[in-house]
């Protein structure tokens, strides 16, 4: 839910801060008020697109920060892992968005930047918005199948994820017939000179990282005679020479026979000496070894060297590393098979593409026939929430229209939503109602559904109830009422009826300073509420009558809660 929102400086509000709470939420106000700019903040905050028109005159940024509190397992704490921001689900969630007077905007999650298409994705899984005339995607024909499948999810689910795994397969078939197919000619060009490469690399028999042991073995022979000769010159330095070993010897024999007369100083000192000997006979030693090892072998330098030019030219051609060198061999021997047998490969992928296409359609006729199961379901209860709506004479049917020759992603289904909202008028798109106030309630029947499946916590209706009077606006306040139960509900409204049957009210009203006009916003409380109410019903003046009227009204409004 949404818990607090704070605005400054967009459009004539200065400054606004406003914490909410769980149910049914109400923003009054009069025309031009500038109610819609609550609207136009959440919109952001859900990453609708900004512009500077939106920053208040003379202020170089506007800024909207907004303190979600989202259950544990919800979808959009996956989305923000996806779109790597750190977010704990024991944590809230903060979402603020900035816009410069130069039309620029920054938005950031929790302290994390994020794009404008990244803080959409999180804010379709937070915020819903409903306007009047809006274009929502319940009446886009495209995403009524959408619809219909996140409705039927534990029904439809298993038989569309059978479908798709062999839809997939499908097409990863037709993807390959098609390369297979439109890369022939060209194939057949580079026959020969695949078959070229793949002799000249094989021929070399390379192996990885041979190249850097072969320079190492060529440096060492190159170089034979002058490391026999340095080893040999430290060698007779170390073990042969007067002032080598032997004259460590004799200083070590001058302190062992003077030790015993100044053991504390002079001990250590022997000791120390007596170590260093045996090191340097012992480097003496391996040093005579390595000399002894230094091989002279033109030949195999010759070799090496071949060996090497072979490589580099190969290196050249084919890749940076025998590594890549190898890796292109592969590649262009899966090419050369391809190539060779293409007649047999094509007559293979034939034949599994019509196996699969069988398997597809027969999964695809499954997931439609579960589909229409579902459909009729659906289109019962949302006859249902109509008649609640005093839409008792509307017929609603989901429409689902199966062809197996127009397989997608999602089966081989059309699914269309059709409405008749009186008697004798013949099934219609939903897209096509006129009447606002049909519009408006049939929008909250699909909404009262699906909010229980689609797990949006917040949902806004902006006048949605506009065209709308009497009983029907009753029955709207009273889904509404109902509705936010399972999610937050905010409405701007200008009727009274649903006004009264809100568990928080916000007037909405402006001020002027003679130079500047200032937007506020007040959370009303019971004696508020009546004014407001009373201005409502009454318009302009406000009399006994109507504050009468008005404590009536949120009096039964209260009761009615009370036995919902």
């Amino acid at each position: 839910m949404l818990l607090e929102i704070s605005i400054r400086n967009l459009a004539v509000i200065e400054s606004v801060h406003l914490n909410f709470r769980k149910g049914f939420h109400v923003i009054t106000g009069e025309t031009g008020a500038g109610k819609s700019i609550i609207i136009d903040a959440l919109t952001l905050v859900a990453g609708g697109r900004s512009s500077a028109d939106l920053v208040r005159y003379g202020s170089d940024k506007a800024y909207i920060e907004a303190l979600f509190h989202i259950e544990v397992g919800h979808p959009v704490w996956q989305t923000l892992a996806g779109l790597g921001i750190e977010a704990d689900a024991e944590e809230h969630l903060i979402i603020r968005r900035e816009i410069t007077s130069q039309g620029k905007s920054t938005s950031r999650i929790n302290g994390q930047l994020v794009n404008l298409s990244g803080l959409k994705s999180v804010g379709e899984w937070l915020v819903n918005i409903h306007g009047q005339h809006e274009h929502q995607s319940l009446f886009h024909v495209d995403e009524h199948i959408r619809w219909l499948d996140l409705f039927g999810e534990t029904e439809i689910g298993p038989f569309k994820r059978d479908y798709q795994e062999a839809y997939n397969s499908y097409i990863q078939i037709r993807k390959n017939l098609k390369e297979l197919e439109e890369t022939s000619k060209q194939s057949l060009q580079m026959l020969d000179l695949y078959r070229f490469q793949v002799e000249e690399i094989t021929s070399a028999k390379l192996k990885i990282g041979e190249d850097e042991l072969l320079a190492e073995e060529k440096r060492k022979l190159a170089n034979a005679e002058k490391l026999f000769q340095h080893a040999s010159d430290a060698y007779e330095l170390v073990y042969g020479g007067k002032k080598g070993l032997e004259s460590i010897s004799k200083a070590v024999q001058k302190l062992q026979d003077i030790t015993s007369l100044d053991p504390v100083k002079l001990q250590p000192i022997m000791e120390q000496a007596q170590n260093a000997y045996y090191q340097l006979e012992d480097a003496a030693y391996q040093i005579r070894d390595y000399r002894d090892d230094i091989e002279f072998n033109p030949a195999r330098l010759d070799f090496i060297e071949q060996r090497l030019d072979t490589i580099s030219s190969l290196r050249r051609k084919y890749g940076e590393s025998v590594a890549d060198i190898l890796q292109y061999l592969v590649k262009i021997q899966e090419e050369l098979d391809l190539i060779e047998n293409k007649d047999e490969k094509l007559q293979e992928l034939q034949k599994q593409e019509q196996q699969i296409i069988s398997v597809v359609r027969s999964l695809a006729r499954q997931l439609s026939d579960q589909r229409q199961v579902t459909a009729e379901r659906l289109a019962g209860e949302i006859v249902s929430e109509l008649r609640d709506l005093h839409m008792e004479k509307t017929q609603f049917k989901v429409q689902v229209s199966f062809n197996e020759n127009a397989l997608s992603a999602d089966g081989a289904d059309s699914v269309e939503f059709l409405i008749s909202a009186n008697p004798g008028e013949p099934l219609r798109s939903l897209s096509k109602i006129a009447s606002g106030g049909e519009i408006s309630r049939v929008m909250l029947a699909l909404k009262s559904i699906f909010a229980r499946v689609d797990r949006i916590p917040v949902l806004v209706f902006d006048e949605v109830d506009t065209g709308v009077s009497g009983r029907a606006a009753q029955a709207i306040a009273e889904k509404m009422s109902r509705l936010s139960r399972s999610c937050q509900v905010f409405s701007i409204t200008h009727l009274p009826q649903v006004a009264c049957m809100a568990d928080a009210h916000y007037r909405i009203h402006k001020t002027t300073d003679g130079e500047r006009t200032f937007t506020h916003v007040d959370d009303l409380q019971t004696e508020g509420r009546i004014h407001e109410l009373a201005r409502m019903l009454g318009g302009v003046e406000v009399t006994g009558t109507t504050l009468q009227h008005a404590q009536e009204m949120l009096d039964l409004a209260n009761d009615k809660k009370s036995r919902m």
